[in-house]
């Protein structure tokens, strides 16, 4: 199994499917294109996905919810990162990593995301802080990706 299926599968098992991040995408987008697809933004998703570093992001923050979800981490940690703590940033951080590689509207989008908690984020949001999952790096993740290929499709859109 390639690195990006094993990506999207681990999306999958957490319960984030790439047409939950397209509908982000898509209403991110939509107040600037009335005419936008959402076929669009399923390839923007895509497009983001292509990328080995936002493959990396993926695992290696899905993994850190789910050792801190196990408690296979040191205590002090595990609970900075199961309470998602407001003061740890480092969620953020992994997340940032994404839209720097697409740029200032990218950066912004991720601001609102993480604010505001559209869609499936919001949603993942709460399993994490009703304990029903550790889901503190995945649902900025999952902004990053969203607010990532809002950005792209910015960007393609803007050279018509």
């Amino acid at each position: 199994m390639e690195l990006r299926d094993l990506a999207i599968k681990k999306l999958e098992e957490r319960g984030v499917k790439l047409q939950d991040i397209a509908d982000i995408t898509f209403s991110l987008q939509d107040p600037y294109h009335k005419d936008l697809c959402y076929g669009e933004c399923i390839d923007m998703v895509n497009q983001v996905l292509d990328k080995r570093e936002v493959i990396h992001t993926i695992l290696t923050g899905i993994a850190l919810d789910e050792v801190a979800e196990k408690g296979l981490i040191d205590k002090d940690i595990c609970d900075l990162i199961k309470n998602d703590n407001g003061l740890y940033g480092m969620d953020e951080i992994l997340a940032l990593g994404i839209t720097n590689l697409f740029g200032s509207i990218a950066l912004t989008n991720f601001g609102y995301t993480d604010k505001n908690k559209p869609g499936i984020i919001g949603v993942i949001d709460k399993e994490g802080k009703e304990g029903i999952k550790c889901n503190t790096f995945l649902d900025d993740i999952v902004g990053a990706i969203a607010a990532s290929a809002a950005a792209r499709l910015a960007h393609t859109r803007g050279n018509e």
